[in-house]
């Protein structure tokens, strides 16, 4: 079996003391490849080292996350643009809207999205969504685009069955991680409604843990934890899932 981490924060300082450790359990696992979303400028080089040392398995986004907007973001921007100018990178991401956090800001946080979805198409890029608590607001800024070839992954996905269909029908994938395992995490009701080729699995890696390893740090390996979870939600052998995800991550990613 083979499975793809479509989101996992490796470069992370979490992994410091056992980063080499993880990989090789993640790839003895089938887990070959992982993606590694961006926060801001400060982390490229942790992330382009991590990228120097497993260059067939570590694959980088480039972007700015929403809750590290502030009210002058060329710097980012700007830093953005000449990394997308000079390196191979597999989306823009993460990127959105969070109004958990900081509900002051939507105007500045809209103008950044849009800015960083603009660079996107123009690189001919997907785009992995951070959205919390602004699926509104996010969606109405995915339907200006509905008409330019936007694709990519709504990182995380949380919401209601309403709320997938209307996602996938803007032709992204939703990305399902250890929240499908909690108790109380909901889209577990509803997600073998969902067809099989509209999802892809992620970690968050160090965040959001599968059951039973809640509330510890999370890791790339996990995530054998979630797709097993999910065969059981779709009634599907796991080879099944790990097959058909895969394919979905690598139609995302174009490879």
């Amino acid at each position: 079996m083979n499975f793809i981490d479509t989101h996992t924060h490796l470069y992370l300082k979490d992994f410091d003391i056992d980063i080499d450790e993880e990989i090789r359990k993640s790839v003895s696992l089938g887990i070959n490849e992982f993606y590694l979303p961006s926060i801001d400028s400060s982390y490229t080089n942790r992330m382009m080292d991590l990228k120097n040392k497993y260059p067939n398995e570590i694959k980088l986004m480039m972007g700015l996350h929403p809750t590290h907007i502030v009210a002058d973001c060329k710097i980012e921007i700007d830093h953005i643009k000449k990394m997308l100018g000079e390196l191979e990178f597999s989306a823009v991401g993460e990127i959105g809207i969070d109004l958990y956090w900081n509900k002051k800001n939507l105007k500045n946080q809209i103008n950044i999205f849009i800015q960083q979805i603009e660079i996107a198409l123009s690189h001919k890029l997907p785009i992995v969504i951070h959205c919390r608590d602004a699926f509104d607001e996010v969606y109405k800024v995915l339907l200006n685009f509905k008409k330019d070839n936007l694709s990519g992954i709504f990182h995380c996905f949380t919401g209601t069955e309403e709320e997938a269909k209307k996602i996938i029908d803007l032709n992204f994938k939703l990305g399902i991680g250890g929240v499908v395992t909690f108790k109380n995490g909901g889209i577990d009701k509803f997600l073998n409604q969902i067809p099989l080729t509209s999802i892809v699995l992620e970690t968050d890696a160090p965040y959001l843990a599968p059951h039973p390893h809640r509330g510890k740090r999370n890791k790339s390996s996990y995530l054998v934890t979630i797709a097993e979870k999910i065969a059981q939600i779709y009634n599907l052998p796991i080879e099944k899932i790990a097959q058909q995800t895969t394919k979905n991550a690598r139609s995302v990613f174009k490879i």
